[in-house]
């Protein structure tokens, strides 16, 4: 597997650097990055995703997400990241562990977002299984659900490409582009992945 580093358990600022990549946490000098990346893969984007509000790509809604994700962190509720190519900075993309339930589940839920084009060239893959060994080692989660549209088959290929199992279909799962849509359900446990990975 490829050497990831982490930052320390309990940071303010979690981070996750290796294989070309790094993930950190969002801050507002990003503001311009991701406004374009957005802007630009809106027609790729929009059909995987939520409506997005009509401010959405402005500075203040980008504050307010800032304010949000920086709570979040604060109370161990959600871990939100950007994707980074190492070796010019450039933002490809985003991925969320959230929300997080602790108690008898210790389990979260993954999210992700890829810029269309950075797509299919494996920097989700490799993202997604360092942020898996984030949530299992650093946050001592057992277990990773996820969810995708039974239509969207890059992310069916991603998510089984690095272990996740499907576990079931739920109807009207998620609201997608203001549609109720069935997602296709599935799950990483902690011990597939360190067998998997050799973690």
């Amino acid at each position: 597997m490829t050497q990831f580093r982490f930052s320390p358990p309990g940071s303010s600022v979690p981070y996750i650097r290796g294989g070309g990549l790094h993930l950190r946490i969002p801050q507002m000098r990003d503001f311009e990055a991701w406004a374009e990346v957005r802007s630009e893969s809106r027609d790729f984007l929009e059909k995987w995703e939520p409506i997005w509000p009509a401010d959405d790509l402005t500075r203040p809604a980008f504050r307010r997400r800032i304010a949000w994700y920086e709570e979040d962190v604060a109370r161990d509720a959600s871990y939100p990241f950007f994707l980074f190519r190492e070796d010019d900075d450039a933002l490809l993309g985003g991925l969320t562990l959230g929300p997080v339930r602790r108690g008898v589940v210790q389990t979260c839920t993954l999210g992700y977002w890829m810029a269309e084009k950075h797509a299919r060239k494996g920097y989700m893959s490799k993202a997604v299984i360092a942020a898996s060994y984030f949530a299992f080692h650093t946050l001592g989660l057992r277990r990773i659900e996820a969810s995708c549209l039974p239509i969207n088959d890059p992310s069916i290929g991603l998510l089984e490409k690095v272990g996740f199992m499907r576990e079931g279909y739920a109807r009207q799962y998620l609201c997608i582009a203001g549609v109720w849509e069935d997602h296709f359900l599935y799950a990483l446990l902690k011990d597939d992945f360190n067998n998997r990975f050799k973690a």
